[in-house]
């Protein structure tokens, strides 16, 4: 049996659309903020705390609202509640492999403030394993990040099929030996697992 591994971003979940409430909480335009929402974002998700995070974002948006420990609590949340949007269509195939009895797994470069919420919504029924970068200080494509996910499943790596919406994570899977799908969508990830053999048609 092979493990089916999901990223999250933009895979499962819709793309986030609280960076406007985000901007309004530092004062600054939603322009402004998103270079340095972005930018800062792979040292988040390896494990930069949230008010940190929020306050070197609020410097570069060229923000003059002090990022005090409570408004990086209300930034978090927001983030957080704005990723939590799951599409439908990609729920279904969730669905149907857990039903077929595929093992599935979740592989997602986030912070660990959005894992402990995201652990609690109800899609993660169909996942056997949750694994975040920023509970490791590791994240995708970093080789180390694939050793340690083969690990957890007790799996070897050829046994591992990855599907992520960034070419660059799915040649690093590639790379560490499992077999990697960019995602396109849940009808063409749908029509390749068929492919592979890990689903009927």
């Amino acid at each position: 049996m092979r493990w089916i591994v999901f990223d999250y971003g933009e895979v499962i979940s819709k793309p986030t659309e609280a960076l406007p409430t985000l901007a309004g909480l530092l004062g600054v335009t939603a322009e402004a903020l998103s270079p340095a929402y972005w930018a800062h974002r792979h040292s988040y998700d390896l494990g930069l705390p949230d008010a940190e995070y929020w306050r070197v974002v609020a410097a570069d948006a060229g923000s003059a609202v002090p990022v005090d420990e409570e408004l990086a609590a209300r930034l978090t949340e927001v983030d957080v509640a704005g990723w939590m949007h799951p599409e439908p269509a990609t729920l279904a195939l969730l669905a149907e492999l857990d039903e077929a009895g595929v093992p599935l797994a979740l592989l997602s470069n986030a912070p660990s403030s959005f894992g402990r919420v995201a652990e609690r919504q109800a899609w993660t029924r169909h996942f056997r394993h949750l694994v975040f970068s920023g509970d490791l200080g590791v994240g995708k494509p970093d080789e180390r990040i694939w050793r340690e996910l083969a690990r957890r499943l007790d799996a070897r790596p050829e046994d591992c099929v990855f599907l992520d919406d960034r070419q660059v994570n799915v040649d690093g899977a590639v790379a560490a030996g499992m077999a990697g799908v960019l995602w396109r969508g849940s009808a063409p990830a749908r029509d390749e697992l068929v492919r592979l053999s890990v689903l009927g048609g």
